[in-house]
């Protein structure tokens, strides 16, 4: 498929309101995310005498447990219902959830604010396999990389808009009121959208359903692994989110306490991490044109540690004052301007990273295994973004500070490479 031809999926109805959806949904999650880090970090966290950076990392881990508790069962329900009535439950749900979530601004309470936390991420764990499942049976095979390019891309314009929405107007004054109406009005909105969504037939109509999380979440795990260019497919995707949970719930806090940063400092670092993405997603389509290959997976890999070693330098680079700074101020002092490019190179080559791993999964896996595929990749990607949470806790509690974590991170991804370069050329090569 020609690079323009990705664009044209726009026009399609068979993909356009799917991107749509989980456009606003993504949205709506990072729109609630950020305003809900911002409060904590820039005021509940000091009334109740807490760190703030443990309870943003521990709220990045909230968030993520849902995707592994709920993963077999969302699998499950994918390959039992329709798909696009599944899509239109969980938008339903998630105008509920944000219901919630209008409590807890009002009350300013963390624990609620938690507890909506998540809801919210259990509402995400249903709806992913759909996403990821229903491309396929919409889509022509050549149609797919640029299907997931566009994806990749609304996620994190998502992520991008969201963020800097809930950064700007969470602290104002009437901004918990304002965010509040906003995330209630995105799901409804959502709903719309998820009605225009093709109906599809159910992959496994009798199916019956197995409940015990723990022993089929392993089975899960456990039917994927023999599949070993799925599975190392599936391990390379969850390293990606590993990584971009590291770098997303520690920048609040690397504005604040490292560069001495206003909020809005740290949407922009947010905002540059994701247009890199989105950039590096579409380049990704460019390179490939339309060919189903994971031949520069390894590379970008590379890439992406490589910017994260040159970020732990720019980062000494940044001259802290005694009160903190805006962006335009940031944005005057020079060694500022090689931070926020190490920042868009690593999201960068995420993007060429992660594309051509999604398509390998959707155009390798079988109809009747894809959507339990799908779930077992929540499963990789929930326990390795989890994983983030608890080692990124551990690295601050015996004080390292964060420029290190990203230093280490930069290392393990060398690592993560070796190990994808070792792969046989027959799944690299298309």
């Amino acid at each position: 498929m020609a690079t323009k031809s990705q664009f044209r999926l726009f026009r399609s109805r068979n993909f356009m309101p799917l991107f749509l959806t989980q456009f606003l949904g993504g949205f709506n999650d990072n729109f609630f995310k950020s305003a809900m880090v911002i409060l904590i970090t820039y005021r509940l966290a000091d009334a109740a005498g807490m760190d703030a950076r443990i309870l943003v990392t521990v709220a990045a881990g909230i968030f993520i447990l849902p995707f592994f508790l709920c993963a077999s069962l969302a699998g499950q329900m994918a390959d039992k219902y329709e798909r696009a009535s599944m899509a239109r439950a969980t938008k339903i749900a998630e105008v509920v959830v944000m219901s919630g979530a209008a409590v807890g601004f009002y009350l300013e309470s963390i624990g609620v604010l938690m507890v909506v936390l998540f809801l919210m991420g259990a509402q995400s764990a249903f709806f992913s396999p759909i996403k990821y499942s229903i491309l396929p049976q919409h889509l022509k095979k050549d149609e797919l990389i640029g299907a997931n390019a566009l994806i990749e891309m609304g996620t994190f314009l998502s992520i991008l808009t969201g963020t800097i929405a809930g950064g700007l107007f969470i602290l104002r004054e009437g901004g918990g009121s304002f965010v509040s109406f906003l995330v209630i009005g995105i799901a409804v909105l959502g709903y719309w959208t998820s009605r225009y969504i093709p109906p599809t037939r159910p992959i496994n109509p009798e199916l019956k359903f197995r409940y015990n999380v723990i022993r089929e979440t392993a089975a899960l795990v456990g039917e994927v692994m023999p599949r070993r260019e799925i599975f190392l497919c599936v391990l390379g995707v969850a390293w990606f989110w590993l990584v971009g949970a590291t770098f997303l719930s520690q920048f609040p806090t690397f504005a604040k306490d490292v560069i001495c940063a206003d909020e809005q400092v740290a949407t922009l670092f947010l905002a540059v991490f994701s247009v890199g993405i989105g950039a590096g997603s579409l380049a990704c389509n460019g390179l490939l044109k339309g060919e189903i290959s994971g031949r520069y997976v390894p590379w970008a890999a590379c890439g992406m540690s490589a910017a994260s070693v040159l970020l732990y330098f720019a980062s000494g680079m940044s001259h802290a004052g005694a009160t903190e700074i805006g962006v335009a101020e940031f944005i005057r002092q020079a060694g500022n301007v090689w931070l926020l490019a190490c920042l868009f190179a690593i999201s960068f080559f995420g993007g060429l990273y992660i594309v051509p791993l999604y398509a390998i999964i959707q155009s390798r896996t079988e109809e009747k295994m894809l959507a339990r595929v799908t779930a077992c990749l929540n499963v990789m990607d929930s326990f390795f973004m989890v994983l983030s949470s608890v080692g990124t806790t551990l690295l601050l509690t015996i004080g390292l500070d964060i420029p290190q974590i990203f230093l280490v991170m930069a290392a393990l991804t060398v690592a993560a490479a070796f190990v994808i370069r070792g792969v046989k050329n027959t799944l690299w090569e298309g």
